[in-house]
């Protein structure tokens, strides 16, 4: 598994490198601890094994992901996630905010299909919920409530993977998302 805890990236480069959908799909399943070769990449995304050959090297240029040991039969190098968890800089201005907005309205998609896609019939769809809220909250209570979301998913992350995980468990999507709304205050804004 990845040495570093996660990976910021903060480039706009880097952030609309993530923005396609094929690579969205291949980065989940590495951050999620799988270690796969560009063939088993390309049959995940729906595209020929030199097209994903493509955007792997595209994404391991960012740093997004890597080339793991040898495989086996030393055929075919396979790739992972350098870290546990990929995390996109809220700071970033210009190109690298439409860049993030790019991606997270694919982030968005994907949670939708996700949604689509789930059986009515199937036994955990109870736990299936989409949240909504609007809070009133200070610049460091907005801090504070994204802190604490961040936490409380590493608490159940718990180190799990692909390849660590109970037998009972099962995969659950999450899509997260603080975004202030509306003009910022009078001689107010964040602390220095």
């Amino acid at each position: 598994m990845a040495q570093k805890k996660r990976v910021v990236l903060t480039d706009p480069r880097a952030i609309r490198a993530l923005a396609h959908p094929a690579r969205q799909q291949v980065i989940d399943e590495l951050y999620n601890g799988k270690v796969l070769t560009a063939t088993e990449c390309a049959k995940l995304a729906g595209l020929t094994p030199s097209a994903m050959s493509y955007h792997l090297r595209a994404l391991e240029r960012w740093g997004i992901v890597e080339r793991a040991e040898e495989s086996p039969d030393g055929r075919e190098r396979p790739w992972r996630a350098p870290a546990a968890r990929l995390v996109i800089s809220s700071q970033s201005t210009g190109a690298g905010r439409l860049a993030g907005q790019a991606l997270m309205r694919t982030s968005a998609e994907r949670i939708l299909e996700q949604f689509q896609q789930l059986p009515a019939t199937d036994p955990w769809d109870d736990v299936s919920t989409m949240s909504r809220s609007r809070l009133w909250l200070t610049h460091e209570e907005a801090r504070q409530f994204n802190q604490e979301l961040e936490d409380l998913v590493e608490r159940y992350r718990k180190g799990r993977s692909q390849s660590t995980h109970p037998a009972a468990a099962r995969q659950v999507s999450t899509l997260l998302a603080v975004v202030p709304t509306g003009d910022p205050p009078a001689n107010t804004g964040p602390a220095t």
